[in-house]
């Protein structure tokens, strides 16, 4: 099966898309082209036997028009050999070739992208409800013209038929890494505001006079990067490192942070976040959206803390700097939860295979 796979928003590095997606599909021996923002820092150097890689601009805040007419471009240009499009942004809906001129196409809802709309700095609040009714009307003009996958069971909620969930799992190593090196807590993902960027740099002020660091690992918006040169020595940003290299960087942690903030896009959604430090063996601080709170207390793993609240992460931090047994005892009973439960082999089997019929379909 020859795969077409597209984005013009995500880091061609995005975990779901390159290092779950892709390379389930690598894995099963079909052929991908991976048209994707390839000149952003992080990018694949050097594409795994099968893929082949067309680099186009990423579509970042208002400049997206001339990202956009690249991507229609170059997808009318790979569509036709192709025997499956998977795309991953609502962006790309507005850039498919014309239905004779593509294979069966597949949209992978990653968020509640009309919800997501009224935490984004660079639209203007008045813009933001009219967006937000465009996305909701591609959404139902997409159910009936192209397959979807979703990555979170209550986004079905939003559509008139029931769709493939395809989770955002991950890879689960068979023993995690003991605690050790230097006492610092990680935050490993996208950094904005509504992402906690705020409350984990005054958290890194809290933590500094007990020798505790904070570790952010990943993108960050204009805000974002404002928190960050304010907090000065308290934090220390990576910047953008590749999933697998991100996660390694969080072995050994105290505990690894998902501070979000109480928006609707994130009240259906798992923070990925969390399923990735409980697989590294982490407790996990988390602030209370409900799928988090329910896979940490059920695997009691970690603390939940208020929004809004870095004083409450910070003495939940102390209690496992404290209490080596504490921070032992929840992080391996998070990795056995996520090797129980979360592992991404199982969901890469049914994400395959899916796939596979579809495009067997005219």
């Amino acid at each position: 099966m020859r795969v077409l796979v597209g984005t013009v928003v995500h880091h061609p590095a995005d975990a779901r898309i390159y290092f779950r997606q892709i390379r389930a599909l690598l894995q099963a021996g079909h052929q991908v082209t991976y048209i994707a923002p390839m000149g952003e820092p992080g990018a694949p150097e050097q594409p795994e036997p099968g893929l082949t890689t067309v680099a186009i601009p990423r579509a970042v805040g208002k400049r997206r028009l001339g990202a956009l007419r690249a991507a229609r471009a170059a997808l009318a240009a790979h569509a036709p050999s192709a025997d499956l499009l998977l795309v991953h942004d609502p962006e790309l809906l507005l850039a498919l070739p014309p239905r004779g001129k593509r294979p069966p196409t597949v949209w992978d809802v990653h968020e509640d992208t009309a919800a997501a709309l009224t935490t984004k700095a660079w639209l203007p609040p008045f813009l933001r409800p009219v967006a937000a009714g465009g996305v909701i009307a591609a959404e139902h003009l997409a159910e009936r013209r192209l397959h979807l996958i979703l990555a979170e069971d209550g986004y079905n909620d939003r559509f008139a038929a029931t769709h493939l969930v395809v989770p955002n799992t991950t890879y689960v190593p068979d023993q995690a890494a003991p605690p050790g090196g230097p006492r610092r807590v990680i935050y490993v993902g996208w950094l904005s505001p509504d992402r906690g960027s705020g409350e984990m740099t005054e958290l890194g002020r809290l933590l500094a006079p007990h020798g505790i660091s904070v570790e952010l690992v990943g993108q960050a918006d204009a805000q974002a990067q404002a928190h960050i040169r304010a907090a000065g020595e308290a934090v220390h940003w990576h910047g953008f490192v590749p999933n697998e290299q991100a996660l390694a960087l969080a072995d050994g942690a105290l505990a690894g942070l998902s501070l979000l903030q109480d928006e609707a896009n994130f009240r259906v959604s798992m923070p990925t976040k969390v399923i990735e430090y409980m697989a590294r063996g982490l407790p996990v601080i988390t602030t209370p959206l409900p799928l988090a709170v329910d896979l940490v207390t059920s695997a009691d793993c970690g603390f939940v803390v208020p929004f809004n609240d870095p004083r409450a992460a910070c003495e939940a931090i102390l209690k496992l700097h404290a209490d080596p047994g504490l921070r032992l005892a929840m992080g391996a009973r998070g990795h056995q939860a996520a090797q129980r439960d979360l592992g991404w082999p199982k969901a890469a089997k049914e994400f395959v295979a899916q796939l596979e019929q579809w495009a067997r379909q005219p």
